[in-house]
């Protein structure tokens, strides 16, 4: 099932070809090649927009792979930024730390080999904004975590919250049950207003106020 009708995933598309830089294209064609999770050119463009709307400076991300998502934070942060990734295949991270490099954003990115959530623990706090994209399993206490350790006016920004693989939340199975668990505990929590915005598998996006 389609979150988005596939035309209008196209259009969007279209409108973000003036981002074709050569290691873009080169993470999205590995990507390809290795059958690799990444969020893509829409779902990231709209994490930069976030980032950028609240004026981050240091991001977290619980689940990096090779540097996708991190690439567009690294954009948002800025010179001095921080962007903190985590992932539990050193080769990843390895791979990562390569591409982010030659894009040269290498300077504001850090990556920490481990379980993400174990990871954000060892991590002095706040931040502006933290990014989920684990196994979906663990989104719910990936929130719980995340959520004491985000600034106010931050942002608490996690990716596959309406489908993954094909699949939709409406879905039996462990995945799809952590996920309405998860979406569901953020939509009942005062300190956070939360919306989930509908672009390729649901991008939610939740604003810290208390």
């Amino acid at each position: 099932m389609d979150i988005v009708d596939p035309r209008i995933e196209a259009y969007m598309a279209e409108r973000l070809k003036r981002f074709d830089e050569p290691v873009l294209l080169e993470m999205e064609a590995e990507a390809t090649r290795r059958g690799f999770p990444i969020v893509g050119r829409n779902v990231g463009v709209t994490l930069e927009v976030l980032a950028r709307s609240i004026g981050a400076r240091r991001v977290m991300e619980l689940g990096s792979g090779f540097g996708y998502s991190a690439y567009w934070f690294a954009r948002a942060v800025g010179p001095g930024g921080e962007v903190h990734c985590t992932d539990g295949d050193a080769a990843n991270t390895e791979a990562g730390a390569s591409f982010l490099a030659r894009a040269g954003l290498g300077e504001r990115v850090t990556y920490h080999v481990g379980d993400a959530v174990e990871q954000l623990s060892l991590l002095d706090g706040p931040f502006d904004v933290v990014f989920c994209d684990i196994d979906k399993t663990g989104y719910p206490d990936a929130w719980r975590a995340a959520s004491e350790r985000i600034r106010v006016g931050g942002l608490y920004l996690c990716d596959n919250t309406l489908g993954y693989g094909g699949g939709t939340v409406f879905d039996d199975g462990d995945g799809p049950e952590a996920i309405r668990e998860h979406n569901h505990l953020i939509a009942q929590d005062e300190r956070f207003v939360s919306t989930i915005v509908p672009t390729r598998e649901g991008v939610l996006a939740a604003v810290r106020v208390a």
